[in-house]
């Protein structure tokens, strides 16, 4: 089942105004913003970004065979004119997620939002075909092109919604319409942006606030400030997880984690990514699934490179978190590597951005935690208040490097068989490239 709507139905979801056409299609099949990606008889929606304009590609999508294309400007070819491409776009995904009646499951949180997006996935996979978002599409544009990819195979949804801003998660939540809102915690990553924690709880808890009536919140038990917030706008269902607390409670047990009388093994290491799996548990509790059967079903989870991912290389473990890094997901990476039974654990971290007038602390707060654990070795890549970092990791070894280069052959000639390297930084900074010139040099 391909997106299909009529033309009528368009032009009247829309508002859109006919320019240059005697005659419209019955129907369109198909939907995209990519001019490369064009089938016979789709619509094209031209999109505004920052090094592109999907209005000089009109004509190609024409001659490549759309048979409709959108417009926010004045142009020469025939087109259906809308006042925002973009949230033309949002509209549409908004209105073919509203042909389906499967419950659509959103998750959002200051930290691990994709594990747990990707543990969710795994649960409810067990259950039957799942969509879910794919790599970093948690944004204006990612949200409706996953919903315009439901067909009538996919028995669940799984959508991520990232945030930067207040009014973001609340524009998305409109689009998508979730049945079911995770929030996964409420810490400090783009503080620097909103101001404050609660700014965050607030921008957060936007998910809540526009969940339907008969809706289930999916919160964490073990954060007082989500659970304040949240209910000041979301007086409906809820169900809470954690181990120390919650209405669905985990108690581990070296590997092997223990919910409600059923067993499952910990698909990830670390405390942060228990929780993150009890709240995919919950959601499946939410939905009236056996926590018995997903647990005879459920083998393992896959994550995209850069969240929880372990390299096993020429006697070293690598742990690749370069993906992005705030003061509570380095500090929860930081306790993991920690428990690691390595011959030395090694952590190799670099500038946490969007912090504003909180990131000297935040920084000397993880360096602080570096010092708590005594790990054997820091290794810092110079950035904006680093050094707050390095000061408050003292008195563990410390070694601060300027360029990328200098630090990858310094890793190289540093570590040892059997050693733990952790890899933490914000994505700006790109401590990917050093992860993967070392390892080339391990080869």
């Amino acid at each position: 089942m391909t997106f299909a709507i009529t033309s009528t139905e368009l032009c009247t979801l829309l508002a859109a105004e006919v320019v240059g056409l005697s005659t419209l299609p019955e129907k369109i099949i198909g939907i995209t913003t990519d001019s490369r990606a064009i089938t016979p008889g789709s619509l094209f929606v031209p999109l505004i970004g920052e090094r592109f304009d999907g209005h000089d590609y009109l004509e190609i999508a024409l001659a490549n065979g759309a048979a409709l294309v959108l417009s926010e400007k004045p142009v020469s070819v025939p087109h259906l004119r809308v006042a925002d491409t973009l949230r033309a776009y949002q509209q549409l995904g908004r209105w073919w997620r509203q042909q389906f009646t499967i419950p659509v499951v959103a998750v959002t949180g200051s930290a691990g939002k994709t594990t747990t997006r990707e543990l969710i996935r795994a649960v409810l996979a067990t259950a039957g075909s799942v969509l879910a978002s794919t790599g970093n599409e948690n944004n204006d544009i990612g949200v409706p092109k996953l919903l315009l990819q439901l067909d009538k195979t996919h028995r669940f949804c799984v959508v991520e919604m990232g945030m930067r801003g207040p009014g973001e998660i609340a524009r998305l939540t409109q689009c998508a319409l979730p049945n079911v809102g995770v929030i996964t915690n409420v810490g400090s990553a783009h503080i620097g942006r909103l101001g404050g924690l609660q700014a965050i709880a607030d921008a957060k808890c936007e998910l809540l606030a526009d969940l339907p009536i008969k809706g289930t919140a999916i919160l964490n038990g073990e954060d007082e400030r989500l659970l304040t917030t949240s209910a000041n706008v979301w007086s409906g269902s809820r169900l809470t997880f954690g181990l120390n607390t919650g209405d669905l409670r985990g108690r581990l047990e070296g590997d092997t984690l223990w919910v409600e009388g059923v067993s499952f093994p910990v698909l990830l290491p670390g405390r942060h990514n228990v929780l993150n799996f009890l709240a995919a548990l919950a959601v499946a509790r939410s939905l009236d699934l056996e926590l018995s059967t997903i647990s005879t079903q459920l083998n393992s989870v896959a994550l995209p490179e850069g969240r929880s991912h372990f390299v096993q290389i020429a006697g070293l473990t690598l742990i690749d978190e370069t993906y992005n890094s705030a003061p509570e997901s380095a500090q929860a990476a930081l306790d993991l590597l920690a428990q690691l039974p390595g011959t030395r654990r090694i952590a190799v971290l670099g500038q946490m951005r969007e912090l504003g007038e909180f990131s000297a602390d935040a920084h000397h707060k993880v360096g602080e935690r570096c010092a708590q654990l005594g790990l054997d070795q820091l290794f810092v890549l110079a950035g904006e208040d680093t050094d707050a970092l390095a000061n408050a990791a003292k008195p563990i070894p410390v070694e601060i490097f300027l360029d990328q280069e200098t630090l990858t052959q310094r890793l190289a000639q540093f570590a040892q068989p059997g050693d733990f390297v952790l890899f933490k930084a914000s994505r700006a900074i790109g401590l990917e490239r050093v992860l993967k010139a070392f390892q080339q040099l391990l080869v």
